[in-house]
């Protein structure tokens, strides 16, 4: 059976939307044609030219890295440096590179959800929930139609609000309108005002995935011309943002759970702020880079903050009142390439879906 790259990489969007990714982000489809048929799939942290001839001797035309291997503009392609000796190579040989970055570090269930998966973290939550990610659809409906509207509303991934699925509100009333002469009502004359029972139905749902929702609602919807509001929310979405914050399930004293951290992710070195003289219990952490999120790790009253990329005077930040463990952004992320594997190998059982054998980690530590 054939399987476009196209399929493949809509599946990973309805899970981690490019809509989730940071403005200064690169996530999609970076060198290839959507509609070529997949050969095979090699999933890596970074798409660097080692991988991408990996992927041609293992006979996989498309490469899926956690981090683009293009962030900026290429002015010239001429193969100065490491992206662009990458870059010549996938377009020589027919390779696909798709990226999916920071709206897979933007779910709850992505980077991060991996990374308290080895740590054993429950009661999860997202640490920064992202702003501006909630809508809410309004809509008129006859109320003997009423239940189909709402249906196909809720199958398009409306009304979803934290562990509570198909959430919505109706209330009855009498609208009017009166057809034109060129029309086709659903009830009604043309040139007479119709008064109709209808239910007005508000239902939320995330800003990405307005196009699908409006669309099954009219769909569904019996009027030939179908009135709806979408307005925008101040709410946050409890499963989109940065970060993540979770609790052991049992309480760990300090030089425990840094040898925890050492043993689950392979660690040479853990740079890390003094200790305390209390146990560890809420767990908050950031895949790659997260100095950002100190200050909400801190108001979250974490007694930890696990990431990378932490600069001198930034340990400083934790002021006594938590850890900051420094294990790299390298570490912190590697398990991104066994996240990709399960989710394609879940949804694509009979397709190649490849792990890369090759550390793209730049940093060496010598002992």
């Amino acid at each position: 059976m054939n399987i476009t790259i196209h399929t493949i990489t809509s599946h990973l969007e309805s899970l981690a939307s490019p809509d989730l990714q940071e403005s200064y982000d690169n996530a999609g489809l970076i060198t290839g044609d959507l509609s070529w048929n997949c050969t095979g799939i090699l999933c890596t942290l970074d798409a660097t030219e080692e991988v991408v001839h990996e992927a041609i001797s293992r006979q996989c035309n498309l490469v899926i890295a956690h981090h683009p291997i293009i962030f900026g503009g290429l002015k010239k392609i001429n193969g100065k440096n490491y992206v662009e000796k990458a870059v010549i190579v996938a377009i020589k040989n027919d390779i696909a590179i798709y990226a999916i970055h920071t709206n897979l570090d933007n779910v709850l269930t992505g980077v991060n959800g991996k990374i308290a998966d080895k740590l054993g973290l429950v009661n999860r939550e997202v640490l920064l929930p992202k702003t501006s990610t909630l809508r809410k659809l309004f809509t008129f409906v006859p109320l003997a139609q009423a239940n189909q509207v709402r249906d196909a509303i809720f199958q398009a991934g409306g009304g979803q609000i934290g562990q509570y699925s198909e959430c919505s509100f109706g209330v009855e009333g009498t609208g009017t309108f009166k057809a034109g002469d060129t029309s086709n009502p659903f009830v009604g004359r043309k040139g007479e005002r119709h008064y109709e029972k209808e239910l007005k139905i508000e239902a939320v749902f995330p800003a990405y995935l307005q196009q699908a929702i409006v669309k099954a609602m009219i769909d569904a919807h019996p009027y030939e011309e179908v009135a709806y509001d979408v307005v925008s929310l101040a709410n946050s979405h409890p499963g989109i943002g940065s970060g993540l914050i979770g609790d052991m399930p049992q309480a760990m004293e300090g030089p425990d759970f840094l040898a925890l951290l050492k043993r689950q992710f392979d660690l040479r070195v853990i740079r890390h702020t003094v200790l305390p003289g209390k146990p560890i219990r809420k767990v908050a952490l950031c895949g790659g880079a997260g100095s950002f999120l100190i200050s909400r790790a801190l108001a979250s009253r974490a007694d930890i903050f696990v990431t990378g990329d932490m600069k001198y005077h930034e340990f400083f930040d934790a002021n006594g009142r938590m850890v900051i463990a420094d294990i790299g952004h390298y570490e912190s992320e590697q398990f991104t390439v066994e996240l990709l594997v399960e989710i394609l190998q879940e949804k694509f059982t009979t397709f190649a879906v490849l792990k890369s054998g090759i550390s793209t980690n730049p940093v060496h530590y010598y002992s």
